[in-house]
């Protein structure tokens, strides 16, 4: 007889942990320098970029070198062709990450939706040299070398189809139920978007079903879609109830449907800890204590940016709770309730609370004034 002969790798090795915050939708952000520059900057940590990115006005403000390409990206509100940037390394807590080459994009939009300067996203290109595990609990990500790795117990190994970005098989249920492919996407704050066509294909939502009228902000600046409930959603064993989803018309085709529904965004990943382990296309979930956090149901259909350091209505859906109240376009929102902070952040929470009236003291024309508004519930 012989004996079995296996190889077998070596063991992954700790690097180090990074901590992370979390914006509206559980969008993460992690603090880091590029380079020598001494100035910290700001990345969303994003399983649904396929390479890593500056902000154009970072960019310029760092001089770094910049050259066309002729790569372009996708996203749900354009496609563009992008200049690169070459051969840098980014900086985290515990890491330096060299041979980086970096497309120029224009996030100023994320920078005014959620109040804080986004400087950059961090995806494949970082993702695919390591295992990263994320704990939302203690609010940090740990790297480690490639290699074999024991994880915890108590939670479900999923094995995702890669390109550049994780596609999963996941239930959706409503009228009808479906299997189909969706993109597992952290830097998306929102729990799922669902491809218009799919939903209209499958008949997945009951024809009771209301959809409100909405935006939301991506490459290529604003996007408008609907907000609607479903009844279930199912990752691997784990299942939600009443799940807010989102519907848009996929026009310039990042889904590929039929090929995928739609993505899952971090607003359902941040309910498990999550490892991400591209070397052996795994990722690994286990519950934790945010798996059983409320959703977000409510709709106020009022849309404001921070703009020149004033949060602006930008935006007011047709016959939403924020036109019933009579908001304009240019009110300037200086608190919500006894809130007057100036943190957008901080108003648009208090704007989640379905069912509640709330008071927003706005400037208009200078003239200060407050409007009462009901948020609505769309469960």
């Amino acid at each position: 007889m012989h004996a079995q002969e296996e190889f077998v790798p070596p063991e992954a090795r700790h690097i180090t942990f990074v901590p992370f915050s979390m914006l509206t939708g559980g969008i993460m952000i992690v603090r880091a320098t590029l380079d020598d520059h001494k100035d910290s900057l700001n990345f969303v940590l994003d399983t649904g970029s396929g390479g890593i990115s500056l902000d154009s006005a970072t960019a310029a403000y760092l001089q770094v070198e910049q050259k066309m390409s002729d790569k372009t990206v996708r996203g749900i509100a354009g496609v563009k062709t992008v200049m690169f940037t070459y051969n840098h390394t980014l900086h985290m807590e515990g890491i330096s990450v060299a041979n980086l080459d970096f497309h120029i994009n224009d996030y100023d939009i994320l920078t005014s939706a959620y109040g804080v300067r986004i400087d950059g996203i961090i995806g494949y290109s970082f993702l695919r040299r390591y295992i990263v595990s994320i704990d939302y609990e203690k609010m940090i990500f740990e790297v480690l070398t490639p290699g074999t790795y024991k994880y915890p117990r108590g939670g479900y190994m999923l094995k995702p189809q890669f390109s550049t970005l994780p596609m999963q098989m996941i239930g959706v249920k409503d009228s009808k139920e479906i299997l189909s492919k969706f993109y597992l996407d952290t830097g998306a704050g929102l729990c799922m978007l669902l491809n218009e066509d799919l939903v209209e294909d499958s008949a997945l939502l009951r024809s009771k079903r209301k959809l409100y009228p909405t935006e939301a902000e991506g490459l290529g600046g604003k996007k408008s879609m609907s907000l609607t409930v479903v009844k279930e959603v199912k990752v691997g064993p784990y299942k939600f109830r009443n799940v807010p989803v989102y519907v848009f018309d996929d026009e310039f085709n990042i889904t590929q449907y039929p090929v995928l529904g739609g993505l899952l965004g971090n607003d359902i990943l941040r309910r498990f800890n999550v490892t991400l382990n591209y070397p052996e296309q795994q990722i690994y979930i286990k519950p934790n204590k945010r798996y059983s956090d409320s959703f977000d149901y409510s709709y106020s259909g009022l849309g404001m940016y921070l703009i020149d350091g004033a949060i602006t209505v930008t935006d007011i859906m047709k016959k939403s709770p924020a036109e019933d109240a009579g908001f304009v376009p240019g009110d300037i929102v200086m608190g919500v309730d006894n809130d007057l902070s100036g943190n957008i952040q901080s108003y648009k929470t208090r704007l989640q609370n379905a069912g509640e009236k709330v008071k927003v003291l706005i400037s208009r024309k200078g003239e200060l004034m407050v409007i009462t508004m009901k948020i609505r519930s769309i469960l």
